[in-house]
């Protein structure tokens, strides 16, 4: 037999000459799903990202990527006219931003404003259709109380099987865009259509007793007001008050606010009901403020837009106006850069990015590394 040692297995031990524990790590994530725990400068650096990201295939097009966004900055803010037009933007993308925040607070994912949207301006332009001798001063808040119950209702088709059957949030919201479009689409091809507007889908010209006010001779209107209000009161309820802060538990730590006695149901109701009326609103702003009819694409996606504007703003009141404001720019923007050869459809590449980077930035801020024995 060989004299040479047996080779061993060192264990290694701890200062009590027992065998030490294997360091083991794993990856949790934590549950953040607004993003408002996140650090504001994640946001600069997504759209950062986005830019230098979309910058790469404006480039491979044979484009200065300076160049063409230095076009859409100019287009959108450079002049008193781009300016208005992107405040006349702005408006549905704040309004329809505000309500998706108010459901995203207790972590109700309402992606059906664009169907709320779409409704509410439906119910608006219904009272020009049935009811066309109104003056002034009874069509328009006619309009306005009808488009937010309208609004309101179609929020309230997603929240009533949610809290009563347990239905996915997100599938019966975005099902109902779908009917209200296809709803929209029945009545400017049928029976709300003009006979005189030479087979155009569209409803007739509203009057100027249906037509909401306008600044000067710019297209920016009176919705501007309702936007405007709607985000102040939204502001000092949500931090002032006590629904507020149950709004705020809620989307914390829902056992906790349950364990409380905060009726969930009541909540997720209320605001859905919000949600939609404020989408429905915006629909009655652009039907009313803008188009003067309703017509076939009344909407080239202000609902679902809002929702990359509530993420940017990560649901805080001024956060939504600037998100809202630099999205109404990009959309102006994408419009001014076709006299350079360059589709409209850059500013929906870019807004697409942005959600994608922030999205990405929030998952990773929400990334630990913990120790497990």
């Amino acid at each position: 037999m060989s004299d040479q040692p047996i080779p061993t297995t060192a264990v290694p031990t701890n200062p009590e000459g027992k065998p030490a524990a294997k360091l083991r790590l794993r990856l949790e994530i934590e549950r953040n799903p607004s993003g408002q725990g996140n650090p504001w400068w994640m946001t600069i650096v997504s759209i950062i990202l986005a830019l230098v990201f979309c910058g790469i295939f404006i480039a491979l097009n044979g484009m200065n990527p300076i160049t063409v966004y230095a076009k859409m900055l100019r287009g959108a803010f450079g002049t008193s006219f781009g300016f208005t037009e992107t405040l006349v933007k702005a408006i549905p993308l704040l309004l329809c931003g505000l309500g998706v925040s108010i459901a995203y607070r207790i972590s109700v994912w309402n992606i059906g404003a664009e169907g709320q949207f779409v409704i509410g301006a439906m119910a608006a332009t219904a009272v020009t259709v049935y009811w066309p001798n109104l003056p002034a001063y009874a069509a328009i808040p006619t309009m306005i109380v009808l488009s937010i119950v309208a609004g309101g209702i179609w929020g309230l088709l997603t929240a009533i099987p949610k809290t009563h059957f347990q239905v996915n949030e997100l599938i019966t919201s975005l099902m109902l865009n779908y009917v209200a479009l296809l709803a929209l689409d029945y009545v400017v091809f049928g029976p709300w259509k003009d006979p005189q507007g030479f087979n155009f889908p569209g409803t007739p010209m509203f009057t100027e007793t249906q037509s909401l006010p306008v600044l000067g001779d710019t297209r920016l209107h009176f919705g501007l007001v309702f936007a405007v209000i709607a985000i102040i009161v939204y502001a000092v309820m949500i931090r002032y008050t006590r629904w507020g802060y149950e709004l705020r538990l809620i989307g914390a730590n829902a056992e906790a606010a349950r364990n409380a006695g905060i009726g969930i149901k009541k909540h997720i109701l209320v605001v859905m009901l919000i949600s939609g009326g404020l989408a429905g609103l915006a629909g009655m702003s652009e039907v009313s403020g803008v188009t003067h009819r309703l017509m076939y694409g009344i909407s080239p996606g202000y609902g679902y837009t809002a929702i990359i504007v509530a993420w940017l703003a990560r649901l805080n009141p001024i956060g939504l106006v600037i998100s809202s404001v630099l999205f109404a720019g990009l959309i102006v923007g994408g419009y001014s850069v076709q006299t350079i050869g360059l589709p409209s459809s850059i500013s929906e590449m870019i807004q697409g990015s942005i959600l994608f980077f922030l999205i990405a930035g929030a998952t990773i801020g929400k990334i630990r590394i913990k120790r497990s024995a």
